[in-house]
């Protein structure tokens, strides 16, 4: 009775654009309302949470008096490097992969090996091989994402329709003509949504590789702001990350809805 008199309610029941954006807002507004009432009531000490007015003003502060926009700019660039560098050599991997079962049989063990391992882990040894340079931060990005993507790509790739491989066949494509124009087209948009999620996951590892040897990048500022007790600092790093992710996942997202309109991935 309950799904029919609120349809929102029923199991998988679409929900409209404008109401998705009300309901996401709304969460923010109660996350924040109810942030503000923890602080600024006295529930929590200041300099063990900071209030949302006082984050907000630290933040001010760090655009205006400490650079944080050459910091934001530093992370971003990290990400972007080390990302597209995992993405140009896993994807065509994972395609190799997907398609041909003796390469899979090859290569999974040692990747799914390698998948399991953390990126923070190799952070010893790439300063002791790359130093504490741009290198050493992009080689933990490129660490967390490549494994990932191969993996995840070869999957997708190897769910291929039997189907329309076989049909292809009949109307005479050969080998690489099914991988160019079967298995590819079909896999595409779920590739570009695995490169969606993996984006995410790699702004975990950038900001693991900025907490130690790190001069700029808001890792870095996030481990200053950490030695002087500055809740605020923290707390407003974090959210521009969070901030950061949210546009770049919304913008992908735009993009594979365009490049990709067939697609059942929303």
């Amino acid at each position: 009775m309950a799904a029919r008199r609120h349809p929102w309610l029923a199991p998988l029941a679409p929900v409209t654009q404008r109401a998705r954006w009300v309901l996401g807002l709304s969460f923010f507004v109660v996350f924040f309302a109810a942030w503000a009432a923890v602080t600024l009531g006295g529930m929590v000490p200041r300099n063990f949470l900071a209030d949302p007015a006082t984050m907000a003003h630290e933040g001010l502060l760090l655009f205006t008096e400490y650079n944080f926009i050459g910091d934001i700019g530093m992370t971003v660039w990290r990400v972007l490097g080390g990302f597209v560098l995992a993405a140009a050599l896993a994807v065509p991997l994972g395609i190799f992969m997907g398609a041909y079962k003796a390469a899979e049989a090859f290569f999974e063990p040692f990747v799914s090996f390698c998948r399991y391992l953390p990126a923070s882990a190799f952070i010893p040894l790439l300063i002791l091989w790359a130093g504490i340079g741009e290198a050493q931060k992009v080689l933990v990005i490129f660490i967390g994402s490549f494994f990932q993507i191969v993996l995840m790509v070869a999957v997708a790739v190897g769910g291929a329709r039997r189907d329309l491989v076989e049909a292809a066949y009949t109307l005479g494509a050969n080998s690489s003509g099914i991988v160019r124009r079967v298995l590819i087209p079909g896999a595409a948009p779920e590739i570009a949504e695995i490169l969606r999620l993996v984006l995410g996951w790699a702004w975990t590892y950038v900001i693991v590789a900025e907490l130690i040897g790190s001069s700029s990048g808001i890792g870095h500022m996030i481990t200053d702001s950490q030695a002087l007790l500055n809740t605020g600092q923290i707390i407003f790093g974090i959210i521009v990350i969070g901030c950061i992710g949210l546009v770049s996942d919304l913008a992908f997202k735009l993009a594979n809805q365009r490049l990709f309109p067939w697609s059942s991935i929303k």
